[in-house]
């Protein structure tokens, strides 16, 4: 990441043209992209938002796929209680944190929101395991709202592709809300977490087979634009 971080900082910013058509070709290939996390409720969501913190959606998949079943609401999880939530995650990293974190929102929601995952950022963030990244997800995914929740991969692609490059994700992600068209800008999150998981890889990204390749400022390419 740090080189990535020193490439950019010399890389120069893309112009509205070319962000609008480096947007256009990946609408072009995902017209309705939405989250790999599988949820149902707004509640599901947050929730599977909230395990895959340094883990993966498959990973979370498995673990929801066994929990929702038998709780996927709040009152529902309050009542298996912290030891009984490990039983669905324990595959999980960091589960003993994430369980009492859960736990813990569930109850604030019961007490105070009447249940329902509240759709503002400050009432969110003031949930226990809730930070400003999964903040973000719920409001775009679940509510629609325009929220850029940056995350590994959306931070190494605005760096990579001189879209918004920036030194840590609160830059990123106020240089993306500001540059990416408003036509764009709700499933602008969804466009490049895939491109990033899936051609803007890490270590060896497949620039070959990349339809922005040709906008792209990265100096490394693998292979030529």
């Amino acid at each position: 990441m740090a080189r990535v971080l020193k490439r950019a900082g010399k890389a120069s910013l893309l112009s509205r043209v070319q962000i609008s058509e480096l947007f256009s070709r990946l609408r072009e290939l995902n017209p309705k992209p939405v989250t790999e996390l599988e949820y149902s409720t707004p509640f599901e969501l947050l929730v599977a938002v909230t395990l895959s913190a340094q883990a993966t959606d498959v990973g979370v998949n498995k673990a929801t796929r066994r929990l929702f079943p038998v709780a996927n609401t709040p009152q529902a999880i309050l009542d298996l209680g912290e030891d009984g939530l490990k039983r669905y995650i324990n595959t999980i990293g960091l589960y003993n944190a994430k369980a009492a974190n859960v736990v813990a929102a569930c109850r604030i929601l019961v007490e105070k929101h009447n249940s329902v995952v509240p759709q503002t950022r400050e009432e969110l963030e003031a949930l226990p395991g809730v930070g400003r990244k999964t903040a973000n997800v719920v409001l775009n995914t679940a509510f629609g709202q325009p929220a850029m929740a940056v995350d590994t991969h959306i931070f190494r692609v605005a760096n990579r592709t001189g879209l918004a490059p920036g030194k840590t994700v609160r830059a990123v992600e106020d240089k993306l809300v500001k540059v990416i068209p408003e036509e764009f800008l709700l499933d602008a999150h969804h466009w490049l977490i895939l491109h990033g998981r899936y051609v803007c890889k890490a270590r060896k990204p497949d620039c070959g087979g990349c339809v922005i390749a040709d906008l792209c400022r990265y100096p490394d390419k693998t292979t030529a634009a």
